[in-house]
This record gives C-alpha cells, sequence and structure tokens, in this order.
C-alpha cells in the first residue's frame, strides 16, 4: 500500500525527535547530572532516584516502540476492525487504520521525550502531562474510529 504525506511527515518527525534526543544525549553525556528521577508517582512528583545511565533506557524504549509502531502499521490487513472491509473500502480503511498508528506513535514519541528531556531537568513532572496524554491518546483512538465507522 503506498504511503500518503500523513504517514511520511509523521514518521519524518518522530525520526528527528528520536535522532534530536540521541544525539543530545550522546553529544553532553559528560554533563549530564549524576542523579536523575528515576520514576514519578501518580502527581509528577519524583519518588526514586537514579543514575544518568537510566536516562539511556527512555530513548532505548522510545526507539523500540517506534519500530514496534512502524512494524505493526506496514499490516493493517491484520487489524481487527468491527466494520467489514470491501475491495471498495479496502483502500480507504487501511489509510485510516495506518494513519491511527501513525498519530498513536507520534504522541507515545513525544512522550518518551518530553520525558527525558524533563529527567534531564531534573524536574518533577507537570500535574497536566499524565492527563494530557492520556487524552490525546484516547481521543485520537475515538476519531479514527469514529472515520472507520463512517465507512461502512
Amino acid at each position: 500500500m503506498k504511503r500518503n504525506k500523513y504517514d511520511v511527515g509523521i514518521n519524518f518527525i518522530c525520526l528527528i525527535l528520536l535522532f534530536g534526543i540521541s544525539i543530545y544525549l550522546y553529544i553532553n553525556w559528560n554533563k549530564l547530572p549524576d542523579k536523575i528521577p528515576g520514576h514519578y508517582n501518580f502527581l509528577g512528583v519524583v519518588d526514586r532516584w537514579g543514575t544518568n545511565e537510566e536516562l539511556l533506557l527512555l530513548p532505548i524504549i522510545g526507539w523500540i516502540v517506534y519500530i514496534s509502531m512502524t512494524v505493526v502499521g506496514a499490516f493493517p490487513q491484520f487489524y481487527q476492525v468491527k466494520i467489514k472491509i470491501t475491495p471498495e473500502n479496502k483502500d480507504c480503511v487501511y489509510n485510516v487504520l495506518r494513519n491511527m498508528v501513525n498519530t498513536l506513535k507520534l504522541f507515545v514519541t513525544i512522550a518518551f521525550v518530553f520525558l527525558t528531556i524533563n529527567s534531564l531537568l531534573c524536574n518533577n513532572l507537570p500535574i497536566w502531562f499524565l492527563p494530557i496524554f492520556l487524552i490525546f491518546i484516547f481521543s485520537s483512538i475515538v476519531f479514527f474510529n469514529m472515520k472507520l465507522l463512517k465507512l461502512k
């Protein structure tokens, strides 16, 4: 299936973010604080401190999620959807599904980059981070599922 501009744009932004944070960590490794937030509680307050090596986990997990979601996004024909896929609507349905996966991939990538930067600054997470992240994730799922239902 041919990639659309949205697909290319989202992947480009994700790659820029992931390469950017990875390169930043590599270049500035010796300047990083020795202790960084290792875990945040539900309110975003640091409840465990760790070494700066733990900071590498965030971009590594970000890359793993990006690659996994890229692979999953390449095979929309294997998704379980509640509408009947016909030869007439197949391309539209697969396009909506791929756009949904790419949108979720973007939000997750932004979250991992934000968490990395926030940890670099040794700050508590802003109180708005988790609710906004969850709103973006779930509203995207609802939005793209509504688009799918319109194709029915």
